[in-house]
């Protein structure tokens, strides 16, 4: 790839969904997966948005150097729900007992994105949509966990609403594209400052 046909947006996750939404808003972007330690961060920040924003920092930051000159997107989402916060179930059983945990709650699934550029933040974001899970039973439960698998365990909701999760909930508050992981309107504005898309 030569300096004129780089792209100018970098990923800093391996979040196929992320990607999706990138590449269904028709903006060229590479995918730099980044590897860091969450549970550092997880055990000294307890403020859902503090948490999102560091996190979506580390991220674009592990793998800013590799790409000067070029904007490094890092995103995060975390959920909270009854003052506690949720990470991605390990495995199905964990699932189970997260969603009995949320069977009839409101939780919050909070966004942090950064965008560093030469190693310096560009820009920051933190959008927030409230979820109200009805009252499923237990039956609906074991059902849903059948269909929907281990592919729920990329989810740290343990659901994924643009497929049978939307069947867990009563009321959604909030954008779309926040509670599937990337709030894309202020991210656009953002890409559209920096000249990764036209104006």
């Amino acid at each position: 790839m030569t300096r004129q046909d780089k792209a100018k947006l970098v990923l800093a996750s391996g979040s196929q969904v992320r990607a999706n939404i990138l590449r269904g808003a028709g903006i060229d972007f590479e995918i730099c997966p980044s590897q860091v330690d969450e549970d550092l961060l997880k055990g000294t920040i307890t403020n859902g948005p503090d948490l999102a924003l560091s996190l979506a920092a580390e991220k674009a930051r592990a793998v800013a150097d590799k790409y000067s000159d070029q904007l490094v997107l890092g995103a995060d989402q975390i959920l909270s729900c009854d003052g506690k916060l949720f990470d991605k179930p390990r495995n199905m059983d964990e699932a189970r007992e997260n969603l009995i945990f949320m069977r009839g709650k409101t939780h919050q699934l909070i966004n942090g994105l950064v965008l560093i550029l030469n190693g310096q933040s560009a820009w920051q974001n933190t959008a927030t949509a409230s979820l109200t899970m009805r009252e499923f039973t237990d039956d609906f439960l074991d059902m849903y966990l059948e269909r929907a698998g281990t592919s729920i365990l990329s989810s740290v909701g343990c659901y994924q609403l643009e497929a049978e999760g939307s069947q867990l909930f009563e009321k959604i508050d909030g954008d779309y594209f926040t509670i599937l992981g990337l709030p894309l309107m202020p991210l656009l504005g953002a890409l559209r400052e920096h000249g990764v898309v036209a104006t």
